[in-house]
């Protein structure tokens, strides 16, 4: 299963809403939920959770899952092994990347900002692992696109979706990953 890859602008626009992106984490990181258990987690009733998880399984992010064993629950499940936005328009789907990132942004600063206040980190073993930098650099567009498919080569070596898969004592880790132009003029001598 590969990775699911959004370029229609208004599949990124379905995918901002503040619901779906409670609940998108959740799924690729291999949980099958029920509509009841999404709502749970975003905080809305189960049938406005069926609603948007329709619009999510409507752009092929996530997909129906097989059957409870009694057949009474049908979960639903990430459709690939992780989520890629990548427009084709970008001018048409500014507005729908914009709420994206911003929304991710603020999620990881919020969990950033969490695990710094955490009094208990040093009890067990994971103290000093919170790891945020920033560089700056000059490439060529055809370098920019070699340091993102190397990086996230690199990711994808130890993407787990199922925490039984690896060793014991596994965290939940959240990489974000930003390669963005900056709003310096191109430099040609």
């Amino acid at each position: 299963m590969g990775p699911v890859v959004l370029s229609d602008p208004r599949a990124i626009k379905a995918l901002a809403h503040p619901a779906r992106l409670a609940v998108i984490d959740e799924f690729f990181s291999g949980r099958k939920l029920t509509a009841t258990e999404c709502a749970d987690i975003a905080g809305l009733s189960a049938s406005a959770m069926s609603y948007h998880l329709r619009a999510l399984q409507r752009w092929g992010i996530i997909r129906r899952s097989e059957a409870s064993e009694d057949g009474r629950e049908r979960p639903w499940e990430a459709a690939g092994s992780s989520l890629r936005v990548e427009s084709d328009e970008p001018l048409a789907s500014a507005a729908g990347e914009s709420t994206l990132i911003s929304r991710m942004l603020d999620r990881q600063r919020t969990e950033a900002l969490n695990w710094i206040a955490r009094s208990d980190r040093a009890q067990d073993g994971w103290d000093d692992v919170l790891s945020v930098s920033s560089s700056a650099f000059w490439l060529t567009e055809a370098e920019v696109k070699d340091l993102s498919a190397q990086l996230r080569e690199v990711i994808e070596r130890y993407e787990r979706r199922d925490p039984a898969a690896g060793p014991s004592h596994t965290r939940r880790i959240r990489i974000g990953l930003s390669v963005v132009p900056t709003e310096a003029a191109p430099y040609d001598p």
